[in-house]
Parts: C-alpha cells; sequence; structure tokens
C-alpha cells in the first residue's frame, strides 16, 4: 500500500538541495540535482519506515515567514 509524505526541499549554500519529510523523525538527505534528489528522498523513506515506532514522528503544521 502506498503513503504520500510531505517532502520540505530547499537548496544549501554549497548548491546542494536538501529534503526533509517531516512526518518521519530523522529522515532526509541531499543531492546535486532534483532529479537524483527525489530518487534519494524515496530510498530514505523506505528506511525510515522500516525503522517504524522507534522514533517519534512529527506532523507538518505549516510554514511561514517572519520579518525581524
Amino acid at each position: 500500500m502506498k503513503s504520500e509524505y510531505t517532502v520540505i526541499i530547499e537548496q544549501d549554500e554549497a548548491g546542494y538541495y536538501v529534503a526533509e519529510v517531516p512526518e518521519l523523525y530523522g529522515c532526509h538527505t541531499q543531492a546535486k540535482s532534483l532529479d537524483e534528489l527525489m530518487v534519494r528522498v524515496r530510498e530514505a523513506i523506505e528506511v525510515c519506515r522500516e525503522e517504524g515506532g522507534k522514533r517519534p514522528k512529527k506532523h507538518l503544521v505549516g510554514v511561514q515567514r517572519i520579518a525581524v
């Protein structure tokens, strides 16, 4: 059975794309291209799902910007 996950993608100062899956604690990866990132994030999700229940899960509430 397939499950859907939220993937947050950012780009670091070196140009790498960094992905995090908030629903799966500690589930993150990086790659130089978006295509490679999506391959790697699927692999990371599989690994995190295999470890299921051993770590607390997070739930994405939202994303906001703030000026200070």
